[in-house]
């Protein structure tokens, strides 16, 4: 049993560590951000939980146009709705960051609306998924539009920030890397956040993967 649950229980730890030592611990009193830079301890994680979600859903989708395994194409599928998840609070999170840091909740950055635009893909991918009835169809357009919107993610949110002019965001439009200058005491609290919110991204994934092998088993008897 132990052997099933361990690597989820040091998911929770590290989730409760994060948020007990980020909300306590001394952070550098920048200007601007002041206290707000706590947020990275949650705003961040939830992030790169969500670009893994994604990424695991890419793989899948290769995985299921090579070999055609509908077991590949529900993973595929919910990976992608795990990501939405992840990637909406990641938004929430930003939004209230955003608020509380330059006055607004959105504001007309390349990062933030990139942003928008790639949760908005993985939108229509589940639009897209409920327009086709045949299933083996579904499961075969499905995977060329995840891997179309994963190219999306990666250039509006990797690669057009980096190349805009000006940003409000650390590392984008010429503003020094947030991670560079990181205080070492928050690195030992960011980087189990990243860890922790990435094992419960996949322990998500599993029960969701679980729970609609277990719809498609009822709907066929």
């Amino acid at each position: 049993m132990l052997r099933n649950w361990w690597w989820k229980l040091l998911g929770l730890l590290a989730i409760i560590y994060s948020i007990i030592a980020g909300l306590t611990i001394q952070v550098p009193k920048l200007p601007v951000i002041y206290q707000t830079i706590r947020n990275l301890f949650f705003h961040v994680p939830l992030w790169f939980t969500m670009f893994v979600m994604f990424g695991t859903s890419l793989v899948y989708s290769i995985k299921y146009l090579n070999k055609l395994k509908p077991g590949d194409d529900v993973a595929a599928s919910q990976s992608v709705n795990t990501g939405l998840f992840f990637g909406l609070l990641g938004l929430l999170t930003g939004m209230i960051w955003a608020k509380n840091t330059w006055g607004d909740y959105w504001t007309n950055d390349p990062q933030l609306n990139g942003a928008a635009v790639s949760i908005l893909a993985y939108l229509a991918y589940n639009v897209l998924r409920a327009s086709i009835d045949e299933r083996a169809l579904r499961a075969r357009v499905s995977a060329v539009y995840n891997i179309f919107s994963f190219m999306l993610l990666v250039i509006f949110l990797g690669v057009l920030p980096r190349l805009a002019d000006s940003s409000l965001h650390p590392g984008k439009g010429g503003n020094s890397s947030a991670m560079a200058d990181l205080d070492p005491a928050m690195r030992l609290v960011f980087y189990p956040a990243v860890a922790g919110w990435i094992i419960i991204g996949f322990w998500i994934l599993e029960i969701r993967k679980r729970k609609r092998k277990l719809e498609m088993f009822l709907e066929q008897s």
